[in-house]
């Protein structure tokens, strides 16, 4: 189906004529998507309420790990790859990685972008998020250190970058999906 175009950051595609959901638990929320269109919004939340669930308005790039694309035939990227994953993509200089790589940096980057389907700087900062969600669950360490543990100096920065990619805030990242009580 060449022609569709997947949107893996959303629970509910709404196309007027067709309504689709993922994940398991979707059928909440596609079925509050009908009682809000043929009942209107004051209903679905008054059923969203009685069931005990949030009425819609969740994405799910809130529950969505990042899942590199590793099966691209590079190898020289796919080192790479794996060293970022190692490393936690720390310390990341565009010039180191185009050595590791074997490449000038134009062309690291060219291959770099064909074969992940990102930017060497998206693709960092989704692992450092990665590992930031992992530490947002199973600790309490305050996010000025979660930031700076997964490589950010300015948390404010951190912060932005999280919320870009997750859609929440970090404090409302940990008070959703925290571990720990």
């Amino acid at each position: 189906f060449p022609g569709v175009q997947l949107d893996v950051d959303q629970l509910i595609i709404d196309t007027d004529d067709i309504i689709t959901a993922g994940g398991v638990m979707a059928w909440i929320d596609l079925g509050l998507r009908l009682v809000d269109r043929y009942l209107g919004a004051t209903v679905m939340i008054d059923t969203a309420q009685m069931l005990l669930v949030d009425p819609p308005g969740r994405q799910q790039r809130y529950y969505s790990a990042f899942a590199p694309r590793l099966a691209h035939g590079d190898q020289a990227v796919l080192a790479v790859q794996h060293w970022l994953q190692e490393t936690g993509a720390r310390q990341v200089v565009l010039a180191d990685l185009a050595q590791r790589a074997g490449m000038e940096v134009r062309t690291f980057l060219r291959r770099f972008q064909k074969a992940t389907g990102m930017t060497t700087t998206e693709y960092c900062q989704r692992l450092r998020v990665g590992r930031a969600r992992e530490m947002l669950q199973a600790s309490q360490l305050p996010i000025e250190r979660i930031a700076w543990e997964v490589g950010y100096g300015d948390p404010g920065a951190f912060r932005k970058v999280f919320t870009g990619i997750v859609g929440l805030t970090p404090s409302e990242y940990r008070r959703r999906f925290s571990a720990v009580s």
